[in-house]
Order: structure tokens, then sequence, then C-alpha cells
């Protein structure tokens, strides 16, 4: 599956982004969904995840009650809802697909910047 991120950008603390991540390629419905981010000079981590159905979701503590995973099968496309952003929200985002029962992320989108200004 082919992923392609988009709606990135700069927004100041407490504003909103929702970020899109098409796909293509492959049946969207066999995969769960991710979203990562890398801050400069990070490591890439955790950001929230969705079933293959979009029945379960988790997010990490560090997002949670702010931002909202979701993903509409029928338009092949998972989104970030982000809310109250704050400064260290600032990272690139990635979308990743994992195949349903597997075990790790094996497709990966190009990234969109967020930039979150204090």
């Amino acid at each position: 599956v082919q992923l392609q991120a988009s709606g990135g950008g700069l927004v100041q603390a407490g504003g909103s982004l929702r970020l899109s991540c098409a796909a293509s390629g492959r049946t969207f419905s066999n995969y769960d969904m991710g979203w990562f981010r890398q801050a400069p000079g990070k490591e890439r981590e955790f950001v929230a995840r969705i079933s293959w159905s979009g029945g379960s979701t988790y997010t990490a503590d560090s997002v949670k009650g702010r931002f909202t995973i979701s993903r509409d099968n029928a338009k092949n496309a998972v989104y970030l809802q982000m809310n109250s952003l704050k400064p260290e929200d600032t990272a690139v985002y990635y979308c990743a697909a994992r195949p349903r029962r597997g075990v790790e992320y094996d497709a990966w989108g190009q990234g969109t910047q967020v930039t979150v200004s204090s």
C-alpha cells in the first residue's frame, strides 16, 4: 500500500489542524493505521492508531484528549484531528499501515510538517 500524508502547516498554539493520509494500491481495510511523529533531534514517537474497521483506537498519553484518529474506508483515508496544539507538538507527522494481525508497520507516508508557534 502507498501512503500520502497532507494537511500540515504553521499554526499558533491553541489552534487546530487536520492531517489526512490517502492510501492506494492495496485493500485499505486490510490494514490497521497509525500516526507517528518525529521532532528535530528526537526519535520517532507513536501518536495514535486505529484498527482496520475503525472500531478500536488508541492515542498516546501526550496527545490524549487533544488528538483524534479516524478513518473512512470508502475513501481509503485516515485522519488525525489535532486540537489545542502546543509548541511541543511541532514535528514531521507520518502515517503508517500495518497488516491485520501483523506486528510491524510496513508502509509509511512521506511525512507532513506541523509547526506550532508560541
